[in-house]
């Protein structure tokens, strides 16, 4: 039986059924498909899974939530920042979504692979290595307020646990919160994301 030499370095890449082969340390804009991300989105649990409803809810589903409280903070925000917002958990991909507390005990390594991902990314759909601070904060702004959602509609959280780690409840009409917090299947989360996606970077 043939064995594996030990000496090499481990393997640092994950392929993609695209066919592309990603490295995680050092990736190149060139591997990077949106099929491929919009595949792998919609098939990441949030919450670890740990949400109510027949299907879990992917990432695929929670980033087009932030994008849409993102529209509400700033209505005049360009397209192309838009799709940074879209865009700004697409490492997890490949390095999944991990919750807030373990990436406190990560610490910097997973920092590290997140940031070269995601720099990746953007090069490879024309946007800058890293957000700019501004658009940075209305990011992060939007992702609490989904989180917020998510956690008193999904997670089991009551609105003042939720209100103590997220802080206040987005602005968001009811009728889209209903519509962007039910569970999709991984197929439709899929072919959401890619509609949003191609609209936003004028495919």
């Amino acid at each position: 039986m043939a064995r594996s030499d030990d000496s090499a370095p481990p393997r640092a890449w994950q392929r993609m059924l695209s066919g592309r082969r990603l490295d995680l340390l050092d990736p190149s804009p060139l591997d990077v498909e949106i099929e491929d991300i919009a595949h792998g989105l919609a098939r990441v649990a949030r919450w670890n899974g740990q949400t109510r409803g027949p299907h879990i809810f992917s990432v695929a589903q929670h980033v087009l939530l932030v994008e849409a409280i993102s529209r509400r903070l700033a209505p005049n925000l360009d397209r192309s920042w838009r799709l940074a917002v879209l865009l700004h958990d697409a490492p997890e991909y490949v390095i999944g979504d991990m919750i807030s507390p373990f990436k406190a005990v990560m610490g910097g390594a997973y920092k590290t692979v997140e940031a070269r991902l995601q720099a990746a990314i953007h090069i490879r759909f024309g946007l800058p290595p890293a957000s700019p601070a501004e658009l940075h904060r209305l990011t992060k702004a939007a992702d609490r307020g989904a989180a917020y959602l998510e956690a008193t509609r999904l997670a089991g959280f009551s609105d003042d646990e939720a209100r103590k780690f997220f802080g206040a409840p987005p602005d968001l009409p009811a009728a889209s919160a209903e519509r962007l917090l039910a569970p999709w299947t991984a197929g439709e989360a899929a072919r959401k994301f890619l509609t949003r996606f191609r609209a936003l970077a004028g495919d």
